[in-house]
């Protein structure tokens, strides 16, 4: 019997391994995927005035910081029973919509396409990000624009490209100008020209790689997702499990998710597995992300994504169960994120100053929910009458689909090992 040890994991945000057991025949007999940094957030907000936490936990991530900040602000808010203004709230979601763009062209791009675009029989040494310039120097440069175009957002309606601060509880300390706008504004078509590229990129490399697609990480899963009204939400709405078969929905409001979701301990990680609590843990286990996002909801926001979003399940069936998927469906995402900005900065409340309501930090106890890139993002802060935290739980985005992850690889391994 004999161990394979893959360390590090690349491309992903924080660290990680995966030890695969081998039984006397050369087969793997186990896998698993461990999480090997501890990262405390939790336990580094106790005792810290609730109004700080926002600009504190957008350090979990150097990717997924702006989510963090609007997930944080969100449980703020609900725990001091505030309701901010909307013009207050569609800069939020524009906010958040600004680090999805950047985000997923960043995960594309640069994180997944090296294997496509290169091919998964290159060598490292060039399955990279310069490798992909260096071979298809078009779709790179569009790639930088839209991540510079999210960042973009970010920085004009946040304060800061990475780490934003004008979240605050009641609203926003900053309005956009009509100036910002504008200029935002004269960029937007053209990054819905190039999201539809992507869109387009993708469906030629399925077509490749369909084999793989429909073999490697095939899995059925729980999917849970964010929706409003039923439709695809990245800031709003509410909670959507779909079950493997795609036939029972279940919906609940964020402030419910502890009836829904369990966290189970592992040995071997220092990441919870979380699970659909009614089916139990391990047949509970779900993915969340663009993939779940997409099978959850009933349809698209926007017009192009959502044309695309039925030609998906056209290709993959629905639910789509394939891991390889994911790419595909976050170009949809890409797509309707930037449709979904140029309605928003179209829109006359996004430049409007009536962005803050009054505050009074209390006792209470708060949730803030948001799609972040990697998936549903959960915030819970409990305060004390002064406002300051005395219990926090929160539940990343990756979080939820390490389970799901290393489930997807036990798979792999065994298809590859045939």
């Amino acid at each position: 019997m004999g161990k394979i040890v893959i360390e590090p994991l690349s491309r992903l945000e924080g660290h990680g391994k995966v030890t695969i057991t081998l039984d006397e025949n050369g087969n793997p007999k186990d896998v698993k995927l461990h999480i090997t940094a501890l990262r405390g957030f939790e336990q580094f907000v106790v005792g810290r005035p609730a109004e700080e936490v926002p600009r504190i936990v957008p350090r979990i991530c150097g990717i997924c910081q702006t989510p963090h900040h609007l997930a944080s602000v969100k449980a703020v808010d609900n725990a001091w029973d505030v309701e901010i203004p909307e013009p207050a709230k569609k800069l939020r979601e524009l906010m958040n919509i600004g680090n999805i763009i950047h985000s997923h062209a960043l995960h594309f791009y640069f994180l997944a396409a090296p294997d496509f675009v290169l091919g998964v029989d290159a060598d490292p040494k060039i399955r990279n990000v310069i490798g992909v310039i260096n071979k298809a120097p078009e779709v790179a440069k569009q790639a930088i624009e839209l991540r510079k175009f999210g960042q973009k957002i970010v920085e004009m309606i946040g304060g800061k490209a990475i780490h934003p601060v004008t979240g605050i509880p009641g609203g926003q300390a900053k309005r956009l100008t009509e100036e910002e706008r504008d200029e935002l504004l004269k960029d937007v078509d053209r990054m819905i020209e190039y999201a539809k590229n992507g869109v387009e990129l993708i469906k030629k490399l399925n077509e490749q790689y369909m084999d793989l697609i429909k073999t490697l990480g095939v899995i059925d899963t729980w999917y849970l997702g964010l929706v409003k009204d039923g439709k695809h939400n990245v800031y709003d709405g509410t909670l959507r499990f779909l079950s493997p078969d795609g036939k029972e929905k279940v919906e609940f409001k964020p402030n419910e998710y502890l009836d829904y979701i369990g966290e189970h301990v592992v040995s071997y990680n220092y990441v919870k597995h979380p699970f659909y609590k009614k089916v139990g843990y391990p047949e509970g286990i779900y993915r969340v992300g663009p993939l779940s996002m997409l099978n959850v909801c009933d349809s698209m926001e926007t017009d192009l994504a959502e044309e695309y979003r039925k030609e998906f399940f056209d290709i993959f069936g629905f639910p789509a169960n394939q891991s390889l998927a994911y790419h595909h469906a976050r170009l949809i995402e890409l797509v309707k994120a930037c449709e979904k900005a140029k309605i928003l900065l179209e829109d006359n409340d996004i430049t409007s100053d009536d962005i803050k309501a009054d505050v009074e930090p209390k006792a209470g106890n708060g949730v803030g929910v948001v799609y972040a890139p990697r998936g549903v993002l959960i915030h819970n802060y409990e305060t004390d009458e002064n406002g300051i935290v005395v219990k926090a739980n929160m539940i990343v985005a990756s979080t939820h689909n390490v389970p799901t992850m290393e489930k997807a690889i036990q798979q792999a391994a065994k298809e590859i090992f045939k």
